[in-house]
């Protein structure tokens, strides 16, 4: 079988990089479809630019003013292209005065593909929260609102915070929601002209508002009774790959009470821990599942003191029990979930961030609360369900922006019928991505990377042209000479004509992990070595802010989960005002809050005193931020935005991962031939290797596993459907009659639908030949 499956991966290879060379051969011809679009919006970018000089002349009334001008103008007919020129004109300048951030070209072509319902693939670090401020302006002058989404309840709040001085000194009005708001404050929020969320809670506020009494504004019903949403218009879906591809694995679910015995749990999970792997039951780690075998079952029987599983009253013990042997053997305490506070909180695969409030379904949260012996909820049962990708179709425009969109382009033209866009950067990259390093086991790499880590933090290092590495610090420099004093005590002389690369110590490093455990166990190892360090995992969420400003300065060694991917802003020798927040957080609710003076005597203080902006020039002589990864993702796009924390708006950077066989991606998908392969090849324990095989091998297990969740979540889309049609229908006839529409009035209207239905059937002039014919079919 493994054999069938590398020929099936080789010959799928093979016609793919062919199908490839005739694409880039045709796209050499006659140029591609990206960049004829782009040159298509360049001239709309050269007409924008045009108007700065005079917009510049006005006084921060005038420009406000040009606010109320357009919307004045829509009034009169005019639509949202006939205004886009000016109105991205002004939001430029809205942000050089009250941001001091000056739109960049490329940005502007940005938000000209978002207003127009496209996603703009910007590489990481090219401003896209920026970005996301120019149609966010445009299609907010229209009064039915805007959502910009984001990935996380933080994100959300720091970009709303973020940009509100460019939208309020222009005239509109900006809020957030958050997870615990109430009522009146998600209404108050969905009020303003542009709001930021979550699309977790875009989702639930829409089904909840499918449950409520009273529409929005009926002041007969109290207000936590009243419906908080209003009008899905239009959408800006930051990282909209990871909400409408990695997130669309999970539907959104409002569920009650189910009130089964929630004592039947705890004994499945005795059960299953009497229960022998392999004779018992099979674990499919590929697959996600665990069956029983007939042997097992039959152990079960006994074990559980029943007849037959199969007989009425006992039916629900195979599932409880196959619930118990996932609990046990596939979802792992500090990789899917943690233990707080004597109750299970999920742990998001892709962001690494707790996920408070939502638990798994069909009784697999009462099994791993029953393993970890913490108290057991009642299992729920669904009162009402949508899936991200049915939630978004709603809006009557959609649009987003990621770092990494081309990969999943055909996924979200097949389900969203959204194109892709890829945006020039503003400046060329320096990023230096080295190639992968790869260890027979986890011990080894690990090993590697605190030595790793330790040279780049703690010590110069000299390499010279034969490949020997000196390390240590380097004590005096001249034209033609190095003196290495090294780890040993020893000064060697280095003549410069001999030395390939110089790298100076104190070069910041993050390093990305998979997991709370994993970066724990990192921790301790840099702990053991001395090694000053942060660790930031959904543990320590709420130091994020503080971790993040730091992790850019000269020597910070930081230990990151997923959290520091996406919408990570990393500044080169660190970011005054994301410290000025951190220590701001506990005194105000938002930096709104905070008194413009406070802030900016604060802000100018930290700077002052820790010399960031020189700090950062010291950072990018000695190479930028250094990005080391420990594992690959099973999403390629996941590494990816791994990779673009350095080497941001043209700054220097460098990135390597390390990985071992013992990885779950690799062990899972790869593992065994791959072993083999390099036990044939004489690699030993310790040796390191940096082969194209084995990268290869790794591509190739991760095409298995997208491809494995593409099925999922187009299996999910089709179920959904199903439902899709008749949750439309009903919640449309609801809102009509929570709007005011007489019921009479909707009755009549259906009969008057079924009437002229049956008249355009029965006088069909080949009614009675078609009628003859299904009945002499039958």
């Amino acid at each position: 079988m493994d054999f069938l499956e590398r020929l099936w991966e080789g010959t799928g290879s093979f016609f793919t990089g062919a199908l490839q060379g005739i694409e880039r051969s045709i796209t050499g011809l006659f140029g591609s479809s990206n960049a004829r679009q782009i040159k298509r919006f360049e001239a709309i970018v050269q007409r924008i630019n045009s108007l700065e000089e005079g917009l510049i002349k006005q006084s921060d009334q005038e420009l406000r003013e040009r606010t109320e001008q357009f919307k004045q103008r829509l009034r009169d007919g005019q639509t949202l292209d006939d205004v886009l020129v000016e109105a991205f004109a002004v939001c430029r300048e809205g942000g050089r005065r009250f941001l001091k951030m000056r739109h960049y070209d490329v940005q502007l072509i940005g938000g000209i593909v978002l207003h127009h319902g496209m996603i703009a693939e910007m590489v990481t670090g090219e401003g896209k929260t920026l970005v996301a401020t120019l149609p966010s302006y445009l299609n907010a002058l229209s009064g039915r609102g805007c959502h910009v989404v984001t990935v996380n309840d933080y994100l959300a709040r720091r970009d709303m915070e973020w940009m509100a001085p460019l939208y309020m000194g222009l005239g509109l009005s900006v809020g957030a929601i958050q997870g615990g708001m109430s009522n009146d404050e998600r209404q108050a929020a969905y009020a303003k002209d542009i709001t930021y969320a979550t699309n977790n809670e875009l989702g639930f506020d829409y089904l909840r508002d499918n449950m409520r009494l009273a529409a929005r504004g009926d002041d007969r019903f109290p207000k936590h009774l009243q419906q908080v949403q209003g009008p899905l218009a239009y959408a800006i879906i930051d990282e909209v790959d990871n909400i409408l591809i990695d997130e669309a694995r999970t539907p959104l679910i409002i569920s009650g009470p189910a009130h089964m015995d929630v004592g039947k749990y705890a004994e499945a999970d005795r059960i299953a821990r009497q229960l022998k792997r392999e004779t018992h039951f099979v674990v499919n780690e590929k697959d996600h599942t665990v069956n029983l075998t007939d042997e097992g079952v039959r152990t079960a029987e006994k074990l559980a003191d029943v007849e037959s599983f199969y007989t009425a009253g006992n039916m629900e013990w195979p599932h409880l029990i196959d619930n118990a042997l996932k609990a046990v053997h596939l979802y792992k305490v500090d990789v899917s979930y943690v233990v707080k506070d004597g109750s299970i909180i999920i742990v998001d695969d892709f962001t690494g961030r707790l996920m408070e409030g939502r638990q798994w379904s069909d009784g697999l949260h009462q099994a791993v609360e029953a393993k970890e012996r913490v108290k057991i909820k009642e299992e729920t049962q669904t009162l009402a369900t949508i899936t991200l990708q049915n939630f978004f179709k709603l809006y009557e425009k959609v649009s987003g922006m990621t770092g990494t969109a081309m990969p999943e382009a055909n996924e979200f033209w097949k389900i969203y019928k959204l194109d892709v866009i890829a945006i020039p950067t503003n400046r060329g990259m320096q990023r230096i991505e080295n190639p992968d390093v790869i260890f027979l086991t986890e011990k080894e790499k690990f090993a590697a990377v605190a030595d790793d880590v330790e040279i780049t933090a703690k010590y110069d290092s000299v390499r010279l042209k034969n490949g020997q590495v000196i390390v240590g610090e380097i004590t005096k420099e001249t034209a033609t000479t190095l003196s290495v004093k090294t780890k040993e005590q020893n000064t060697t002389e280095v003549k410069t004509s001999d030395a390939v690369e110089v790298h100076r110590r104190g070069r910041p490093v993050l390093i990305g992990t998979v997991s709370i455990e994993k970066s724990e166990r990192l921790s301790r190892l840099l702990d053991q070595r001395g090694i000053k360090h942060q660790v930031l995992n959904a543990k320590h969420h709420g130091r994020e802010a503080e971790i993040v400003a730091q992790a850019g300065r000269l020597g910070a060694v930081t230990i990151a989960t997923n959290m520091a991917g996406r919408g990570t802003d990393i500044i080169l020798g660190g970011n005054p005002e994301t410290m000025a927040w951190a220590q701001l957080q506990n005194k105000y609710a938002t930096r709104l809050d905070v008194p413009r003076d406070e802030w900016e005597t604060l802000v100018n203080e930290i700077e002052k005193r820790e010399q960031m902006k020189a700090a950062g020039e010291n950072v990018r002589q000695i190479g930028g931020l250094y990005v080391i990864g420990t594992e690959r993702h099973e999403s390629r796009r996941i590494d990816l935005q791994l990779r673009g924390r350095c080497g941001r708006q043209g700054d220097p950077g460098g990135s390597r991962f390390y990985l071992s066989l013992e990885d779950d991606l690799m062990r899972i998908f790869a593992g065994d031939f791959v072993r083999n392969m390099m036990s044939r090849l004489g690699m030993g324990e310790g040796e390191p290797i940096e082969s194209s095989f084995v990268s290869r091998r790794i591509t190739a297990a991760q095409n298995v596993v997208e491809e494995r969740n593409f099925e999922i979540r187009k299996n999910l889309l089709e179920y959904d459907e199903v439902m899709d049609q008749q949750r439309k229908r009903v919640y449309s006839y609801r809102q009509e009659i929570l709007d005011g529409i007489g019921c009479r009035h909707m009755v009549l209207q259906q009969i008057q639908q079924q009437i002229e239905h049956y008249v355009r059937m029965y006088t069909d002039p080949l009614f009675g030949a078609e009628s003859y014919t299904k009945w002499a079919g039958t």
